[in-house]
């Protein structure tokens, strides 16, 4: 059964940057679109930005331009980079592989920005 592992969230200032990592395990990793999904406290887990196992990637309006996400099959991870981040961006941070269906999330990374 695969397995996510989140990490590099923390505590950033508005206009900071961090880069989130997302290890997969359990699966045959490249061949999986990977999904970056993020939850702020009192909302819904919304889709953040997507990479296809051929590296093509979309974004989520509110993230677009300042977000990038990356994968390294050989490493069996995903990456999320984000840059001039705000406030709002504050929520734990989740990877997973949504085709066919949603796998068991893992304990995903707190990210908070706050000055």
């Amino acid at each position: 059964q695969v397995q996510f592992v989140e990490s590099g969230g923390g505590l950033v200032q508005p206009g900071g940057s961090l880069r989130l990592s997302c290890a997969a395990s359990g699966t045959i990793f490249s061949i999986y679109i990977m999904g970056w999904y993020r939850q702020a406290p009192g909302k819904q887990r919304e889709l953040a930005a997507r990479i296809t196992d051929g590296g093509n990637t979309n974004y989520a309006d509110t993230v677009k331009g300042r977000f990038t996400t990356s994968r390294d099959n050989a490493k069996n991870t995903v990456y999320l980079q984000m840059n001039s981040l705000k406030p709002e961006d504050t929520a734990v941070y989740y990877c997973n592989a949504p085709i066919p269906s949603l796998r068991p999330w893992g304990q995903g990374t707190q990210v908070t920005v706050s000055s």
